[in-house]
């Protein structure tokens, strides 16, 4: 197992600058996700790390070791990718264990490691199937147990679920969650999808344009987002975020505040008469469990409101209640101001 430290990388591809300088520490036994809209850089830092992409700038190290000029092979890292990348004329078997061949690790170990990792997956009545009679779950299980057999310190993880179906989606991430757990390597996941971000990673990198925007866990970032793009990315639905004026009924602001945030279920529903702003409904979202309403307030802006179960139909008046204490205040610039900036 090891640490990752990022100092100072950057990518550049021609003319295009697509990592801007990025400082990271990921501890030893650490499960790091990587998230951010498409086009971030998520993927291609990721591809850094591995040795798939070279560095233009800064330095990497993997452990006690600057692995900036070493061969991918030779780094300690396994990679999980999107596509599966099973052959398709090999066996479970030997689909797993062909890393080893080429590395020429003896027929005795590389069965016994093949073994290991059926094992620690599932796999054992499946080694004789070739990739066309396995199912998405299955040939994604056959992708990770080919990168466990190496060994590596590092695992790195590719948007592994993206070609997954959403049942077998949530399936799989409490199986990659339990893998890490029995493992305890360290793990640098890359997805698109801040759900699996949230319920996955001890830490979350968000990443916008090449950059770093905030790092921390899963509750530091939806309890205490920096800026207005960590706010709406980071929780799903995504947080309203309303011009100050708009927002004055909710309660006192710190000064310089531009604008207030608040998420959908820390709003709450009350006769229009009783509430701090009011509006109407304008589309309900029925979902079972849960509402998601549209509502215009009156000075024109939409706010998303997430009720229990059944809610008002549209074009239905109604107020909203804010719960103060997870009221998000930022500036002109989109920067977080603390609520400990509130006088009095």
């Amino acid at each position: 197992m090891s640490s990752l430290t990022l100092r100072n990388l950057k990518k550049r591809f021609g003319r295009v600058d697509v990592i801007r300088g990025v400082d990271l520490d990921v501890a030893d036994g650490e499960f790091v996700v990587f998230v951010g809209p498409s086009g971030c850089g998520k993927s291609t830092l990721l591809r850094m790390i591995s040795g798939l992409e070279d560095v233009t700038a800064g330095e990497l190290r993997i452990g006690d070791r600057i692995v900036n000029e070493v061969q991918p092979a030779r780094r300690g890292v396994a990679m999980v990718f999107q596509s599966y990348a099973l052959y398709p004329h090999l066996n479970v078997r030997d689909n797993m264990g062909f890393g080893l061949k080429v590395r020429k690790v003896a027929p005795a170990e590389r069965r016994q490691r093949v073994k290991e990792a059926a094992a620690l997956l599932k796999l054992e009545a499946l080694l004789d199937r070739f990739p066309r009679e396995l199912s998405g779950g299955q040939r994604q299980r056959v992708a990770i147990g080919r990168a466990i057999v190496g060994h590596p310190d590092v695992f790195l993880f590719d948007e592994p679920l993206s070609n997954l179906d959403a049942e077998l989606r949530v399936h799989m991430r409490s199986e990659i969650a339990a893998l890490h757990k029995r493992l305890g390597n360290t793990m640098i996941y890359v997805t698109h999808d801040q759900v699996e971000a949230m319920t996955l990673a001890d830490k979350i990198v968000v990443l916008r344009d090449g950059c770093i925007e905030q790092v921390g866990s899963p509750r530091e970032l939806y309890e205490r987002p920096d800026n207005v793009f960590v706010a709406q990315f980071i929780g799903s639905p995504k947080m309203n975020i309303l011009p100050a004026a708009s927002a004055a009924g909710f309660g006192q602001q710190p000064t310089g505040t531009a604008h207030v945030g608040i998420r959908p279920e820390h709003l709450s529903l009350v006769a229009p008469e009783k509430g701090q702003i009011s509006g109407k409904v304008v589309i309900s979202e029925y979902t079972g469990a849960s509402s998601l309403l549209h509502i215009t307030i009156d000075s024109g802006e939409t706010c998303l409101v997430l009720v229990d179960g059944d809610a008002p139909e549209a074009d239905v008046e109604v107020g909203l209640v804010a719960d103060f204490g997870n009221l998000h205040y930022f500036d002109a610039d989109g920067t977080a101001l603390r609520k400990s900036q509130v006088s009095g």
